[in-house]
């Protein structure tokens, strides 16, 4: 399997992006449109914030269909609590992407992402569609990518390649994410599309198994948004046999879905709103995999420990505090951690205790811009991933004038 960095053109899938009229800087892209010319099915899965966007609640209905084609996604307005007005503003982009694709609403899956509590400037969404509909390209992905980002510093996006009964098969994916970042299904989006031919049980499978390793094990700031989402196309261009069952090929097809949702969850994290640390949290040695996951996510979502590798501080006392509070049992008396980058490695906890290290070799370790937390807990067969990133001055900067 190979991922790259590119979103990889799939046959019968075409995309465009463009300056919707939602931003008032018309230099930047905030609406666009991904649409399948043949019949689709979608996996799916939304944010568990129950002040949950307009976009959701409508998304959440309209992927319960047998045929998906099509997602419309702006940026810079979130079209989170904002009433009745927000749920018809949603069905009316639903509607009228529909009408000019010429397929019905329900196909549509619709996405928002940006401030709170503000109205669509639905006028200029409306005037806005047709106009990208027109521009619809199987060359269109990148400008897609560009019109959903809202903070992020870069465009998020990646293909694998992989095989299925010797017939080649491609997912490519494209994400949002920077600030809001804490997603239980973060302000997250993933949208991809693959040629895969697959059942829509099984797709939904792939993509909820592939989310809980991914897109659910980063922490930016450990807020959970109104509006996340992470929606899969199927259009069974590959023409392989169709997948309905949970064999050797299904899991060939989940494990790229999941490697591909890593490699995005990642720059999410290294993405981080002010951020100048990747960290990732490596947990071995878990009782089982309830204790492992929620450990190593309480670590990477510590703001404390986020602050603490900001300062280059190797405090191995904020992260056994973090899996001390998250809600599971372990032995303490057991647990090892370690730091290690390209700086070096750097033992720091053995069973239970601190231990005296090399100050000066914890800094180069602690320097460098991607950093491994290693846990053994020393307790059983159990291991987990998990992704985020320190906490800057930056970050505060950043989120004291986001409405402005």
């Amino acid at each position: 399997m190979k991922i790259t960095n590119e979103f990889m053109p799939i046959d019968g899938f075409k995309a465009f992006g463009i300056h919707g009229g939602i931003r008032k800087n018309t230099q930047k892209k905030d609406l666009m449109i991904l649409y399948s010319e043949n019949p689709s099915v979608s996996g799916n899965v939304f944010t568990q914030n129950v002040a949950c966007a307009a976009p959701i609640l409508i998304s959440k209905n309209n992927a319960q269909s047998t045929n998906t084609r099509a997602f419309i996604v702006n940026s810079g307005n979130a079209n989170a609590c904002t009433g009745d007005a927000g749920l018809e503003n949603t069905k009316l982009m639903t509607e009228v992407a529909a009408k000019h694709l010429k397929i019905e609403p329900s196909e549509v899956i619709v996405a928002s992402t940006g401030i709170i509590g503000v109205q669509l400037p639905i006028g200029n969404i409306v005037n806005a569609i047709p106009k990208c509909v027109a521009k619809l390209s199987n060359k269109g992905f990148d400008s897609a990518a560009e019109a959903i980002l809202t903070t992020d510093t870069f465009e998020k996006k990646a293909s694998i390649v992989f095989d299925i009964n010797n017939t080649q098969v491609t997912i490519s994916g494209m994400a949002k994410g920077s600030g809001m970042i804490h997603p239980n299904m973060a302000t997250m989006l993933g949208f991809f599309i693959t040629d895969a031919n697959i059942a829509k049980p099984l797709l939904q499978k792939a993509v909820s198994e592939a989310t809980s390793k991914s897109f659910n094990m980063i922490s930016v700031d450990g807020d959970t948004s109104t509006n996340d989402m992470v929606s899969v196309l199927a259009n069974g261009s590959a023409n392989h046999a169709l997948l309905t069952e949970t064999d050797r090929n299904f899991l060939q097809f989940n494990n790229a879905l999941t490697k591909l949702m890593i490699h995005l969850a990642k720059m999410i994290a290294k993405d981080g709103e002010g951020a100048t640390k990747l960290l990732e949290v490596n947990l071995t040695g878990g009782l089982n995999d309830e204790v492992a996951v929620k450990c190593a996510k309480a670590v990477v979502s510590s703001s404390l420990v986020k602050a603490a590798f900001f300062g280059r501080d190797a405090n191995w006392g904020r992260i056994v505090c973090a899996m001390g509070y998250s809600g599971v049992d372990f032995d303490l008396n057991k647990v090892d951690v370690a730091f290690k980058s390209d700086g070096g490695y750097v033992k720091v906890f053995d069973q239970g205790k601190g231990i005296v290290f090399d100050e000066e070799l914890a800094l180069e370790v602690l320097d460098e811009p991607t950093i491994q937390i290693l846990i053994n807990m020393n307790s059983g067969k159990s291991t987990a991933q998990a992704w985020g990133c320190d906490l800057t001055h930056e970050y505060v900067k950043i989120n004291t004038s986001y409405r402005s």
